[in-house]
């Protein structure tokens, strides 16, 4: 009886294989979204969670109404790339782009940052009222990209749920803050609304780090919390676009648990403030 139960578990495996990759091919042909190269376990247990959501039995019925309805496709897309964030996630990260990075900023007359894989804009405003704070918005711009329109949608109205600010705030705080995080929103009707002249130094954008190319010179960027999404060649990929991206001597800052340690593109940075994943373009790139 063990064998007929491992012999059955087997086979539905082999079919749920064959399932995911004919779905992601699917998307990627007829949508021209790339998931091939993203880590197959999260990529799974993701897929799973839509199937409950979408409620359809198996991932080839949710790829016959993902063929067939365009909006079921984006709905979707929701549930393969949410990603929970905070404003001021890791304060120790924004202390040390604080303290160690925006002194080097300084010396640019003008600064472009990348926040790459913005989600719904938690970290973009977080730098945007970083920058203020320390004098250098005036003369920023902040390029906010993600892969999915209804986070960079959610992103540009810069409205979050009011039981959401007191742990901002907190963060705001830890991180080094010179004022308080109330100065930067209005509160309304359970939801906090951020201040429309932050938005004004940030441009939302659909960027893909699987297929799409570098479209500006920037000064910093900070990608956190999406390689670990990757497989290592496109996290290799990501990266150099980030490479090709940044000016001499720019900074790439990654999340805690991401590291350019056995990247392809390693010996393109260097460790400047490793505790925060924090890195520097190696001069000779």
């Amino acid at each position: 009886m063990d064998a007929e139960i491992e012999s059955a578990y087997a086979l539905a495996s082999r079919k749920f294989d064959i399932e995911f990759k004919l779905l992601i091919e699917a998307i990627y042909h007829l949508y021209h979204y790339d998931f091939r190269d993203y880590a197959q376990a999260s990529l799974r247990r993701r897929l799973k969670g839509a199937l409950l959501h979408l409620q359809c039995e198996t991932l080839s019925q949710l790829q016959d109404r993902v063929l067939r309805e365009p909006a079921l496709f984006h709905a979707l897309l929701d549930q393969l790339t949410v990603q929970v964030s905070e404003m001021f996630r890791d304060p120790s990260y924004f202390r040390a782009v604080r303290e160690q990075v925006v002194p080097l900023l300084r010396t640019y007359p003008s600064l472009k940052v990348w926040v790459a894989g913005c989600s719904a804009g938690e970290e973009a405003y977080s730098l945007a009222i970083l920058l203020r704070e320390e004098g250098l918005l005036t003369r920023s711009l902040i390029y906010a990209t993600d892969i999915n329109p209804h986070m960079l949608e959610r992103a540009e109205a810069g409205i979050y749920a009011i039981d959401r600010i007191a742990d901002f705030t907190v963060h705001h705080r830890e991180s080094g803050a010179k004022s308080s995080l109330a100065d930067y929103y209005t509160a309304a009707y359970g939801r906090a609304i951020f201040d429309k002249s932050l938005r004004e130094h940030i441009v939302f954008s659909d960027h893909s780090l699987a297929t799409d190319s570098v479209f500006a010179e920037v000064q910093f960027v900070s990608c956190r919390n999406v390689l670990i999404y990757f497989n290592r060649p496109l996290q290799d990929r990501a990266v150099g676009l980030f490479r090709d991206s940044l000016c001499r001597h720019g900074f790439l800052g990654l999340g805690s648990k991401e590291s350019l340690r056995f990247s392809g593109q390693s010996t393109a940075f260097m460790p400047f403030f490793l505790q925060e994943k924090i890195y520097q373009k190696a001069a000779l790139t």
